[in-house]
């Protein structure tokens, strides 16, 4: 396992290390960026620990770029931030901290670079090396990409954390109780690395997560929905849920989602776990989309099966209109938990209600008329209804799945050839309200909605041409029916 530094990186930590001899302080770079160097992982963040004033030393080397990058400075925490070449670089002195039991906000004292690794939250995050192990003059100029491996960087590993990468574990560095009581969020950050690293959580750990799950309300939800979305933007999103699930901590952030858990039975019939199929269909997603709020769509599809499961004598477990009360939990449990009311939501919640329509088109003969209405319903959110509707079949029966995506590529082509001909995804009736209310002397009423209704679905249901004419004729003849053609 090598660590190597580019180009911009070997002149970022050289630039730290000239001015960390000139201020006379020793300073090391620790946590994420040496990890993920050691895995050979992209990470544009560094973190500096600094046996002195993390301030002095940001100022110092700021000062030694043109242009100098701004420093921000939190005086009360002893920490500055800059951006250097498109690098985070966080500036920290090293520190000891100690914590009161209903509160995460520590109690914090000058330390060593011993007390810094040991308040890390696991062993794979403690991995510091010395700036000073990096040349000060010259660094990263006129130089191959990769030139400071690993032989020349002396890692400073107290907990056998270069150990534990080489293994894909995720341990805590100090008892997992403590870890975890002082900040519950490294629970998730746990959950979250495994599903990102593919790593395995290490079981006392694990365990430690468990007993500490209660923790977590002390975390505000902000800080928790952002951990959540990254475990949802990882590689295998189900690995991190599974384990939120596994440890309670998903019945404390997330109970609706807990109560799509578990199977029922009977007179022999049963339906399938709607949680362990929720995650299969977020997997599924991940293959083809890297869009959050498409993955947000899938762990939502179902969200209301719980609510609407019955039991029906000789037809078994049903979950009618689950896709229809589900849309109307979406606005709920984005406000909740604190994720974004306007288009995200809308975009979540359309696609949740709309999530049977293609996959029940495959089991009649389909008309042009349900086909137009489900152009206009998805409009421009089309191709991600059918992913999510693509990766909604896990049966593990071949021949169904098999059979079930024959029959929904029928579904696209006969979209695609009706939107051809009718051109009504993202159509606008052409008659509106604006001229109703000209023609007739109208001001906004029920009876101007009526008439755009009888036109749209007129149009929709192929009973008119799909033209001005068509539809300003209809406009007069509801006009006339409901009495307002002589006005």
């Amino acid at each position: 396992m090598h660590l190597f530094l580019d180009r911009s990186e070997t002149l970022i930590v050289g630039k730290i290390a000239e001015s960390a001899a000139s201020l006379g302080v020793e300073a090391f770079v620790v946590g994420g960026f040496v990890r993920d160097k050691l895995l050979g992982r992209p990470c544009m963040d560094i973190d500096v620990v600094c046996l002195g004033d993390a301030i002095a030393l940001a100022n110092a080397v700021s000062s030694l770029f043109s242009p100098q990058p701004k420093v921000s400075w939190f005086k009360n925490f002893g920490t500055a931030h800059m951006n250097i070449k498109g690098y985070d670089v966080e500036f920290v002195g090293a520190r000891k901290e100690s914590y009161l039991q209903h509160s995460r906000n520590p109690i914090v004292e000058e330390g060593t670079l011993q007390d810094d690794q040991e308040r890390r939250d696991f062993t794979i995050n403690a991995l510091a090396f010395s700036v000073k192990d990096v040349p000060l003059s010259g660094a990263g100029q006129d130089q191959p990409d990769a030139v400071y491996p690993a032989e020349n960087l002396s890692i400073i590993d107290p907990f056998n954390g270069i150990e534990d990468l080489g293994k894909g574990i995720i341990k805590t560095p100090m008892a997992p109780e403590k870890t975890f009581s002082d900040d519950p969020l490294r629970m998730l950050r746990a959950i979250r690395f495994a599903a990102q690293l593919g790593f395995t959580i290490e079981a006392d750990t694990l365990l430690g997560i468990a007993d500490a799950a209660h923790r977590i309300s002390i975390i505000s939800q902000e800080r928790i929905t952002d951990e959540f979305n990254k475990i949802m933007m990882s590689k295998k999103p189900s690995v991190g849920l599974d384990l939120l699930y596994k440890t309670g901590l998903l019945k404390l952030i997330f109970p609706q989602m807990v109560d799509l858990a578990g199977t029922a039975y009977i007179d022999g019939k049963g339906h399938k776990d709607n949680f362990y199929h929720t995650l299969q269909v977020i997997d599924n997603i991940c293959t083809t989309s890297d869009n959050l709020w498409l993955r947000w769509a899938a762990l939502l599809h179902d969200i209301a099966k719980p609510a609407t499961k019955r039991f029906e004598e000789g037809t078994g477990w049903t979950f009618h209109g689950h896709e229809v009360v589900g849309g109307r939990m979406v606005p709920k449990i984005f406000t909740k938990l604190k994720l974004p009311m306007q288009e995200n939501m809308r975009y979540v919640r359309k696609l949740v209600e709309l999530h049977l329509r293609p996959i029940s088109l495959t089991k009649e003969n389909i008309t042009d008329a349900a086909l137009r209405r489900l152009l206009f319903d998805a409009g421009d959110d089309l191709e991600d209804l059918m992913i999510l509707c693509d990766a909604d079949i896990t049966s593990k029966n071949e021949a169904k799945v098999k059979r079930f995506r024959s029959n929904f590529e029928m579904v696209r082509l006969r979209l695609k050839e009706v939107e051809e001909k009718d051109k009504v995804r993202n159509w606008q009736p052409p008659i509106t309200g604006e001229l109703i209310m000209s023609t007739f002397n109208l001001q906004p009423c029920k009876e101007v909605g009526l008439i755009k209704t009888a036109i749209r679905e007129a149009i929709l249901d192929g009973q008119i041409e799909n033209s001005y004419e068509a539809a300003f004729n209809m406009m007069m003849r509801q006009a006339e029916a409901l009495g307002l053609a002589n006005r």
